[in-house]
């Protein structure tokens, strides 16, 4: 297996993989659901597999359900209408990503309803978490003025609350509307990393979500939650092919997708071709050995796939409480048009 050390994460992805990222791009969205190359997790038929997939084992919801519902037990999740949670849960894997493990519908709606929720209205607005918007703004935080430990949701602001550019000459002012709507592309958690250096920065970081680390670690036993990068996608946004070489191990790396359906690009481990991975909602992925070092991207969001259950987000009824609080009732429809990713790695080796 390759080792982190000594790959650059400034390479670029060989010719077969960005051949690869360009022609799904470009690709027609009529095409998509009869394009013989897209993999579907959730459309495989464990009784007749492809011939390049195999299942490695089958995850036990009996011993994640202890897990989602002790996450769950103190939020505000939602009780909404979904299917019951499977019973076995296949692991995909593809035998030319070696180490790649590929799992449809991980988590249900219910957790990943709570997750967001935790995420969005609790995480993005903690200032010790950077966004791609504090390069070049200075980005104030909603509530923080009348109680500085309970931050309130951006989702709450007042929409036309703007935010300044660092540089008025470069930049115009923001609205809190535009940032929710388009702006923001990024959030990270615990470990800060810088995408124009690419690199962590030397200072100690912020924690990770505990309640969050604990969850992913009920999943994925071998990877320490440490740093994250909660990606943002609008229909037509895209995430050009690159490798996640900047940490110090070489401990897998989980990715859970909410909302539209994204194509996922992921390397050969020869580098002379690339697989497209269908991701849905509750889909996860968890890129160990060889695919740890895999180039990845993604080439194209489906818009008009989120869940009907998950597209009112945050705006959501909750049949135990009633309506949705009014702050949000603005955004309803915002998860419709929207795929978001959390990508969680572990930066250093844990001690012996």
């Amino acid at each position: 297996m390759a080792q982190i050390r000594g790959l650059n994460a400034h390479d670029r992805p060989p010719e077969a993989v960005r051949q690869c990222y360009k022609k799904y791009t470009k690709l027609p969205l009529s095409d998509i659901d009869n394009d013989p190359g897209i993999l579907d997790l959730q459309r495989i038929d464990p009784d007749q597999l492809p011939e390049s997939i195999t299942i490695s084992q089958y995850m036990s919801s009996q011993n994640l359900r202890l897990a989602f519902d002790d996450f769950i037990r103190g939020g505000h999740a939602s009780d909404q209408e979904h299917a019951p949670l499977a019973e076995n849960i296949p692991v995909f894997t593809h035998n030319a990503v070696s180490g790649l493990l590929m799992i449809p519908s991980l988590f249900p709606p219910t957790v990943q309803v709570e997750l967001l929720s935790r995420l969005l209205h609790r995480d993005l607005p903690n200032p010790e978490h950077k966004t791609n918007l504090h390069l070049h703004y200075d980005v104030t935080y909603p509530g923080r003025s009348q109680n500085p430990d309970a931050p309130q949701s951006f989702f709450a602001d007042d929409p036309m609350r703007l935010l300044q550019p660092k540089d008025s000459q470069m930049h115009k002012p923001l609205s809190i509307q535009s940032v929710l709507e388009k702006k923001l592309r990024w959030v990270t958690l615990g470990g800060q990393y810088d995408w124009t250096a690419k690199r962590y920065p030397s200072e100690a970081p912020p924690p990770f979500p505990q309640d969050v680390a604990k969850l992913l670690k009920a999943a994925f036993p071998d990877t320490d939650a440490q740093a994250a990068i909660l990606n943002l996608y609008s229909a037509g946004d895209t995430l050009s092919a690159h490798r996640d070489v900047s940490e110090e191990c070489d401990i897998g790396l989980i990715s859970v997708s909410f909302g539209c359906d994204g194509l996922f690009l992921i390397s050969h481990d020869d580098g002379n071709g690339a697989e497209i991975i269908r991701l849905r909602s509750g889909d996860a992925v968890y890129m160990n050995g060889t695919s740890r070092f895999a180039w990845h991207g993604v080439p194209k969001i489906l818009p008009a796939t989120c869940p009907n259950w998950l597209a009112d987000w945050p705006s959501l009824v909750d049949d135990a409480s009633g309506p949705a609080p009014a702050p949000y009732q603005m955004w309803k429809e915002w998860m419709s048009g929207k795929r978001i990713n959390l990508n969680v790695r572990q930066m250093i080796s844990a001690a012996p």
